[in-house]
């Protein structure tokens, strides 16, 4: 069953990418790619496809760090976004835009590593206060609302002494947009995340051993500490690498992990990949609907608001079913 699941899907993300770059808000269709040298061939290769594949690379990411989260914290409803871990790499990223870190190779590298930086503080925070994760899911949560309001205070700090101009830039890129990456953006921020996701699947079987709990897992010569260590900066690394350029989207990393762990079981082995492919597929659809209906709304919805409207009620419920369960 679970090669199947794989397969599906993979062939979902293959479906979503397909109309993802076939469809839009203008009328070129995929018909036009094989119309050499025309202006829809040029929308569909120069625009829809760099945004689709941004879109893949941010909800793979994402989805797979909110796996990787929820087994080493031992609690269901961790993810970048709720812990916190999200809006310190928005700090990181807008502290290099105020600072004026955003052109060329610069931007491509420089933003991204900021980001990268302040996701390594955000989750060092969250891990401290929590205790190293052995803390109760109610501390964890709390962790992350008090990381979540220091970015905040943070970051409107910021846009309060930036420049007009660069304030409202920052206002829209915050609420989650998938913007028309440069390939330069869009190679760096792959290059992240293949990464992060490499170390995440490299240490799959031995994260699953945590849920033995720490002294069973150190008994299989697990070194717990130096697990945790690089699950964290893997983490990190993919949610800045994201974050810096799509800015803040949340919830991909708690519904898509928790829909398919339901399916394939807790095998981080089966989940972390299944989550990626997943991931990928639920962000590319969601930001084809949001380009679906921008000509009838006359504007375009950021895309982080259509995952929290959608994910939202999903930790509200599973909270409460925790709570019930004590």
């Amino acid at each position: 069953m679970r090669p199947a699941v794989l397969f599906a899907c993979a062939a979902a993300l293959a479906l979503a990418v397909a109309l993802g770059v076939s469809f839009g808000s203008g009328s070129a269709t995929a018909l036009d790619l094989f119309a050499s040298g025309t202006s829809a061939q040029g929308i569909l290769l120069d625009v829809r496809l760099p945004r689709v594949l941004l879109g893949a690379v941010a909800g793979g990411g994402l989805a797979a760090v909110g796996a990787a989260f929820q087994a080493i914290l031992r609690n269901p409803l961790a993810e970048p976004y709720v812990l916190g871990v999200s809006g310190g790499a928005a700090l990181g990223a807008t502290l290099a835009i105020v600072a004026g870190v955003v052109v060329g190779l610069l931007g491509a590298v420089g933003v991204p590593a900021a980001a990268f930086a302040g996701g390594v503080v955000a989750t060092l925070l969250v891990w401290s206060l929590a205790r190293g994760g052995r803390a109760s899911g109610a501390s964890i949560l709390l962790a992350g609302v008090v990381v979540n309001a220091i970015a905040g205070a943070g970051i409107t700090l910021l846009e309060a002494v930036s420049a007009p101009g660069r304030t409202q830039s920052l206002l829209l890129w915050l609420m989650g947009f998938l913007d028309v990456p440069s390939w330069g953006q869009l190679g760096f921020v792959t290059l992240y995340v293949t990464g992060g996701l490499a170390v995440l699947l490299v240490d799959a079987a031995r994260m699953n051993a945590l849920a033995l709990g720490d002294e069973p897992a150190k008994s299989l010569g697990i070194d717990v500490r130096a697990l945790e260590r690089r699950t964290f900066f893997a983490c990190a690394a993919v949610v800045g690498a994201v974050v810096s350029v799509t800015g803040l989207i949340g919830f991909v990393g708690l519904v898509v992990p928790q829909a398919l762990r339901r399916v394939v079981g807790p095998d981080l082995r089966v989940l972390l990949p299944a989550s990626a492919l997943s991931g990928a597929a639920t962000l590319v659809a969601c930001d084809l609907l949001v380009r679906v209906l921008s000509p009838h709304l006359h504007t375009e919805l950021p895309v982080g608001a259509v995952t929290a409207v959608a994910g939202g009620p999903v930790f509200l419920a599973l909270l409460r079913r925790r709570g019930a369960g004590g």
